[in-house]
């Protein structure tokens, strides 16, 4: 699939903060990362573990640089996916900021409260929003497994002050009544290969997994060069330069 969006697309997510495309990756590269995530996520050496208000968990894996031969490396460098954040973007030189796989388990697997990912990327040394993330469905994602949710056209509002709760950087509590009040809140269910698209100011949450199917995905997040932090405050997130890839072609998948 030769990812290229239209003016109609470009408009929607300028309106709304976020796109939704279906099928961005075929069920045998799905099965592909699959397989792989299962096996980095058994390597405890290499697992976040994130609490949430309840003291549930998810467990991440992020990569402090995407020129490596990993899989889901290579995803964050696929030109299917680097070709939908230049143009939404609308910048040449753009590079990897950030690449996760994040996991809720079965009937435990932890929630992430309300909050902006520029509300952190900011005090990172990013002074400007022209960032966003692209959320990969490996498993399908529902209400019950814990799906992001969203509010519609939230990122107009710029950056709002955060606050850290316990291992998260979450939107002051005052603001979330008046928002809910003026902006449609969503549920984002997606199936396993939709990919959702959303600007790093876009107000969004997820809920802990009370279901019985694990919920697997990757977000990768990408950056203007002229954006990079100003300082190296984290191991992640400086420019290097991106080189595409075409993920379908290196696994071999016809």
């Amino acid at each position: 699939m030769n990812m290229k969006l239209g003016l109609k697309q470009k408009r929607f997510f300028k309106k709304y903060g976020f796109l939704l495309i279906p099928n961005i990756l075929s069920s045998d590269e799905i099965k592909l990362l699959n397989v792989d995530s299962k096996f980095l996520l058994k390597n405890e050496s290499q697992t976040l573990y994130k609490k949430d208000k309840n003291s549930k968990i998810t467990k991440l894996i992020n990569w402090n640089t995407s020129s490596n031969n990993e899989k889901f490396s290579l995803i964050a460098r696929d030109e299917r996916f680097v070709n939908i954040a230049k143009t939404i973007l609308d910048h040449k030189t753009i590079y990897v900021y950030s690449h996760k796989i994040t996991l809720k388990e079965p009937l435990s697997g932890g929630g992430w409260e309300w909050h902006q990912d520029f509300g952190y990327w900011h005090n990172n040394g990013c002074l400007q929003p022209n960032m966003l993330s692209i959320y990969l469905a490996i498993d399908k994602a529902t209400k019950q497994n814990g799906c992001l949710q969203i509010y519609e056209s939230s990122h107009k509002l710029g950056r709002l002050d955060h606050e850290r709760i316990n291992d998260q950087t979450c939107l002051s509590k005052h603001y979330l009544k008046e928002i809910s009040s003026k902006f449609k809140h969503r549920y984002v269910e997606l199936n396993s290969g939709d990919a959702f698209v959303f600007d790093c100011n876009l107000i969004h949450s997820s809920s802990d997994n009370t279901s019985t199917d694990r919920r697997v995905g990757f977000i990768v997040s990408y950056n203007t060069k002229e954006n990079s932090p100003m300082y190296n405050k984290r191991n992640y997130g400086n420019y290097e330069m991106l080189r595409k890839t075409n993920f379908k072609k290196l696994s071999n998948i016809i």
